[in-house]
């Protein structure tokens, strides 16, 4: 998996879009510099992640509390139909915010 990161339209706005199957065996990197992250809203572009395993599911839920904790939100956007399949299996979809592209994600904000 690789990823990049990115300024939002707006100020306090970051983009990590992350490319490539996301997980226990690539995440550590990731987990490592979401530790310096820390916009006010950070979305995540997984629309090019075609698969996710439990692992990476809990990194991304970890960094959610995190957030919360800390008054800073996030959002995933652009989940493949496998993807999204997952995050309602496991019923985050109702804790996470979702959207179908990093466009909605930021006009939600």
């Amino acid at each position: 998996m690789t990823y990049s990161r990115r300024p939002g339209n707006r100020e306090g706005v970051e983009v990590l879009s992350l490319a490539g199957p996301f997980t226990l065996s690539n995440m550590f990197q990731l987990q490592r510099d979401l530790g310096d992250l820390h916009p006010a809203y950070l979305i995540f572009d997984i629309a090019k992640v075609p698969y996710m395993d439990s692992a990476a599911l809990g990194l991304l839920v970890n960094f959610y509390v995190s957030a919360q904790k800390n008054g800073r939100r996030m959002a995933i956007a652009g989940a493949t139909p496998r993807v999204l399949t997952l995050f309602e299996m496991t019923r985050l979809d109702g804790l996470l915010r979702l959207y179908p592209s990093v466009a909605e994600a930021e006009s939600a904000e």
